[in-house]
């Protein structure tokens, strides 16, 4: 089974098989076997989202582990190109192409199914830690039409964080973080489920910070470079925390209007 929390580096394995794609992803993400004898859900980096949305994928789910949710096993794919001359199919070819190098695997959790907290109740609790983390992480993709939550085991599993951070999309030289961000819970999809936001806060906004600084270290400098917006992978670093620091630090306000839409929505 996957592991819940995980505090040493992420592991790197190699692509020796690409076995099916997943075409209900936007980012047509495959299942490939590794030198390890694991499956793991494959996000390309040369897909059209790219490679920020890799490292949205690490930084948000990382996160969500050390809060406490469960996150498939999250690894370092090394995938050689060569694998595209077996696939018949054009358009996987050219992703197998554009992305050799590393890109990022997900423990495959075989059995699991899409989760439906109209079929079954997440729970007040867990519903409104969700709630707060995709607020605090401006996660835009865990609606009715898209939970990205999975059932395996009888836990509910958090994927696909990679529309996460959208605001590293626009900047720049100079960039600061703003003291708002637009958001809008009315769509997600545990907002009738969640129990108190204030008391999700209280337990979790304390663990952000000094849980961020490990994962930043999770995520690999190659990544980070092809950012042309910073000359560093430490000034990249050094963005998203800043972002998480501004966003903790007016928590409050976006506590506050969570709540009340909680309360509109019950």
């Amino acid at each position: 089974m996957p592991r819940v929390h995980q505090n040493i580096p992420l592991r790197t394995v190699t692509a020796t098989r690409y076995v099916t794609p997943f075409r209900e992803g936007g980012s047509l993400p495959g299942l490939v076997e590794a030198d390890d004898l694991g499956m793991y859900v494959l996000k390309f980096r040369g897909a059209g989202q790219g490679i920020k949305a890799l490292v949205a994928e690490i930084v948000v789910g990382e996160l969500a582990r050390r809060l406490g949710f469960r996150v498939p096993e999250i690894v370092l794919v090394d995938l050689d190109p060569a694998l595209a001359k077996a696939e018949p199919d054009e358009e996987i070819q050219d992703l197998l192409d554009a992305s050799g190098g590393l890109n990022l695997g997900f423990d495959y959790l075989p059995g699991s199914f899409d989760f439906n907290p109209r079929v079954r109740d997440p729970g007040a609790e867990l519903a409104a830690r969700l709630l707060w983390l995709d607020t605090l992480t401006l996660n835009v993709d865990r609606s009715w039409r898209n939970p990205n939550m999975l059932l395996w085991h009888r836990e509910v599993w958090l994927i696909d964080h990679g529309a996460s951070l959208y605001f590293h999309h626009r900047w720049g030289p100079g960039w600061q973080p703003a003291d708002e961000y637009r958001y809008d819970a009315a769509d997600h999809v545990l907002l009738p489920a969640a129990g108190s936001v204030v008391e999700a806060d209280r337990a979790l906004r304390p663990l952000v910070l000094p849980a961020l600084d490990e994962v930043l270290t999770l995520v690999p400098d190659e990544f980070l470079a092809a950012d042309p917006a910073f000359d560093a992978p430490a000034d990249v670093r050094a963005a998203y925390r800043a972002f998480f620091a501004r966003r903790v630090e007016r928590a409050d306000a976006w506590v506050r209007a969570l709540e009340d839409t909680r309360a509109a929505r019950v």
